[in-house]
């Protein structure tokens, strides 16, 4: 959302103490905000995944919830706040498991991997999001070799995608 405050944050992630207002001019060179998102799993091996709404960037297509941490928040506290925000799931910090980090221009971005148990009862915010489907794993690749997940997301699975297949594999 315009108008959110960002930490900025060095190349490893050390907050700077500045901070970035979402939709500013002039993003400083060389500083980054944090992305974070949960790639969540049902009891019976299924991924959610939301399809991005009409009126955002990357309209229509797919994606796991994401979003900015804002200011004072830590990765795993904007992940699981972006997670209930768009689909209404709730999962504590410490239900979540990094998958791995992807340095991109402007933002450190994290991936997360959480279970729930059940099918939990999915509440999308139709500004954020306009569908979901819980999906294998692999048909998330699929989407993705497809050219149906949102343009960012094709990089973050080429360098995480593996490690979260492992984790997906062993807590299936």
């Amino acid at each position: 959302m315009d108008g959110e405050l960002w930490d900025l944050t060095d190349a490893s992630g050390a907050p700077t103490g500045a901070t970035f207002r979402r939709g500013g001019l002039d993003f400083p060179e060389g500083l980054f905000h944090i992305v974070a998102s949960v790639c969540v799993m049902r009891g019976d091996g299924l991924v959610l995944m939301t399809r991005r709404a009409a009126v955002k960037d990357w309209p229509l297509y797919w994606e796991f919830p994401a979003g900015s941490a804002l200011a004072g928040e830590s990765s795993a506290e904007g992940a699981v706040r972006e997670l209930e925000e768009e689909a209404g799931v709730r999962v504590g910090v410490d239900e979540l498991e990094l998958v791995g980090r992807v340095v991109e221009r402007q933002a450190l971005f994290d991936l997360y991997f959480a279970r729930v148990s059940g099918d939990p009862v999915l509440q999308l915010d139709p500004e954020e999001v306009c569908e979901s489907a819980w999906v294998p794993f692999a048909e998330t690749l699929r989407r993705c070799d497809a050219g149906d997940m949102a343009g960012p997301w094709v990089p973050r699975l080429e360098q995480l995608g593996a490690r979260l297949a492992q984790l997906i594999d062993a807590r299936g």
